[in-house]
């Protein structure tokens, strides 16, 4: 049994669920749920016999699978990656059939917010770079799509263990490798370079999260991506985190010197001045998470980074000043694929409570628009055929109720009307 999208911050005890919890719905049945940020799960007692964890069995690096305080007993909660993997690796794989269901359905989510171009922001199952082609040679996938491989697959195709053969690259390509540098805010796994505002359960007061890889591991893999010729894209929230990717690309950048590179950070939530200073003379590309800002903003100011931190997380404006290109994204599944939303909150920077979260780091509609379309084919090496209305690029399009441009505070409640794709409507309202 399966289950998406909790969040411990937002339920009455403000904390996650355990294996005991689970254990009143099963213990004959496996049951595992997934926290909505994707950086933790929970297992019940017959998911955790399934994975072989028992109460000796180690925390990963990069990961942690919790106990309970009182016993030393694992509560079923596990924190990242590394300490997921156990039980997701026994997670009966979907049907073809199913896939292509799933494939379908997330063109309809899509094309209804008017979403021509996507991006898989994490590809790390070999077997679907061929259920996607498969899709997409049945015309089962419509909207164009730019997979990000993680590591592990991009060294499949590297090396020559695994292939992909795009029967369209204008519909269907691999772009950047995917890598992770630490994990999420809102979970306290994010690496800071300065203790979490409230501390969090069951840690010191100078704890500040940790990085998914060592320095030096995330410098050699990064080395070994770039040495190939690889646009890399890496998951980096902390700003300690963040001084570990730029130095990773720098290490790399100086071992084999790539002038457009357009390695990208993606979130760079807390990025600080002196980072985007580095990214701007390295070519490094943020990619801002300013969503935070609405669903976690208030929850960021009163518990994980307190208010002066919170305010200038995601920090467009910054950038812009340093003539910084940037993107933004929605990080979907862990909000709502609703780019209007999205540009809306980088423009007003408003929480689900009505307050503001920074207004030194506004941007103007203009730039907000930029940043999801222009700037976002640029960031994917598509600029030449995609993200402006132009003579030669592709035919696609959304048609909106109203400009984006008009009425800052507007800019969520404008309709999709129609989504056009390759000069062919995909959704109309």
């Amino acid at each position: 049994m399966l289950g998406y999208g909790y969040d411990d911050t937002l339920v009455m005890e403000t904390r996650h669920p355990t294996r005991a919890d689970l254990d009143r719905v099963s213990t004959d049945h496996p049951i595992f749920i997934r926290h909505v940020s994707g950086h933790f799960g929970v297992a019940n007692s017959k998911a955790l016999e399934l994975a072989q964890l028992t109460r000796n069995s180690p925390n990963p690096q990069g990961g942690e699978f919790r106990r309970d305080t009182a016993t030393g007993e694992r509560n079923g909660v596990l924190e990242e990656t590394p300490a997921l993997a156990p039980v997701t690796a026994r997670i009966p794989p979907l049907s073809r059939e199913k896939n292509l269901e799933a494939i379908r359905k997330a063109t309809e989510i899509y094309t209804a917010k008017g979403v021509t171009t996507a991006q898989d922001g994490a590809l790390g199952n070999p077997k679907l770079l061929g259920m996607l082609q498969e899709a997409a040679a049945q015309g089962q996938l419509q909207i164009r799509l730019v997979l990000w491989p993680t590591a592990p697959v991009a060294k499949t195709l590297i090396d020559g263990k695994a292939e992909f053969h795009s029967p369209n690259p204008e519909l269907i390509s691999i772009g950047a490798t995917k890598i992770f540098s630490d994990g999420s805010i809102q979970g306290y796994t994010g690496y800071l370079s300065e203790p979490y505002h409230v501390h969090a359960p069951g840690k010191d007061d100078n704890y500040r999260g940790y990085p998914t890889l060592p320095r030096e591991q995330l410098a050699a893999l990064v080395l070994e991506q770039h040495k190939a010729g690889r646009q890399i894209a890496i998951h980096g929230n902390g700003d300690a985190a963040i001084d570990d990717i730029m130095f990773a690309f720098s290490e790399a950048q100086k071992a084999f010197p790539r002038p457009d590179a357009r390695h990208i950070i993606v979130h760079a939530q807390t990025a600080r001045d002196d980072q985007l200073d580095r990214m701007k003379t390295l070519g490094v590309i943020p990619s801002f998470f300013v969503l935070h800002t609405y669903y976690w903003g208030d929850r960021h100011r009163d518990v994980f980074l307190g208010s002066q931190r919170t305010m200038r997380i995601s920090p467009t404006e910054s950038a812009l000043k340093r003539g910084l290109r940037f993107t933004i994204h929605t990080d979907t599944p862990v909000v709502p694929m609703d780019p209007l939303r999205l540009m809306w909150s980088a423009v007003n920077r408003v929480s689900s409570s009505g307050k503001v979260i920074g207004a030194a780091e506004r941007i103007s509609p203009t730039q907000a628009l930029r940043a999801v379309t222009i700037d976002s084919a640029w960031q994917a090496f598509e600029e030449n055929s995609r993200g402006s209305i132009e003579p030669g690029k592709l035919a696609d399009f959304a048609i909106l109720s109203a400009s984006p441009l008009d009425d800052p505070a507007r800019i969520k409640d404008i309709q999709v009307l129609e989504t056009i794709v390759g000069g062919k409507t995909l959704y109309a309202r």
